[in-house]
């Protein structure tokens, strides 16, 4: 393991995290709604949910999925079908009112962060197909030391955006347009979890 796959590797994630997903738009919403410290546990759930797919990888998941293809078609279903869950909850509680300053908000939780990540497995190919080009010959502690890569880049990525959707001008626009933005944030998941599951 080198320098330079090291930094090839956190390239291709920078740029595989910023592809527009269900965790990123579950992540910006809850902070625009309930402020960065309601919504870093679930933050911080994504960004383990997300990194679990590296580790998995690592241990031949992916190659697992390509050796048996029914097992990663049931976990596309199933985590289609989670999401389409979370959708349907974002567009039923789209007009509820938020809580007022002075109250006591919380956020889904670092559970439900770390399940919505772990609802999509198309990562572990992504993970496996990076892992495997850039470091063909990755065992032992070189392969403890790219997932904890991994998990700081997750974890840096998802504070980030966490801290800039909570901040005042943001939240105060999410406000004013927050029924028609959770209505579209949850045809959006939707969407996505339909596509996973009917998508081969």
């Amino acid at each position: 393991m080198t320098l330079p796959q090291v930094v090839l590797f956190v390239s291709t994630m920078a740029v595989a995290i910023l592809s527009p997903g269900p965790a990123i738009i579950a992540a910006s919403r809850s902070a625009a709604a309930r402020g960065r410290a309601a919504s870093m546990p679930y933050a911080m759930g994504l960004a383990v949910g997300a990194s679990l797919w590296c580790l998995f990888a690592v241990f031949g998941l992916s190659a697992l999925f390509r050796v048996v293809p029914q097992l990663y078609l049931l976990m596309k279903i199933l985590g289609g079908a989670y999401l389409v869950w979370v959708a349907v909850q974002m567009l039923r509680h789209a007009a509820d009112p938020l809580a007022m300053d002075g109250e006591t908000v919380t956020g889904p939780g670092f559970l439900r962060g770390m399940a919505l990540n772990l609802s999509n497995p198309k990562p572990a190919l992504f993970y496996g197909s990076v892992l495997l080009s850039i470091f063909p010959a990755l065992h032992g502690i070189a392969a403890l030391a790219i997932y904890l890569v991994a998990l700081t880049v997750e974890v840096t990525f998802y504070a980030a955006v966490t801290t800039l959707m909570a901040t005042g001008p943001v939240r105060r626009r999410y406000i004013a347009a927050r029924t028609w933005i959770d209505r579209i944030a949850g045809a959006l998941i939707g969407a996505l979890g339909v596509s996973l599951i009917v998508r081969h």
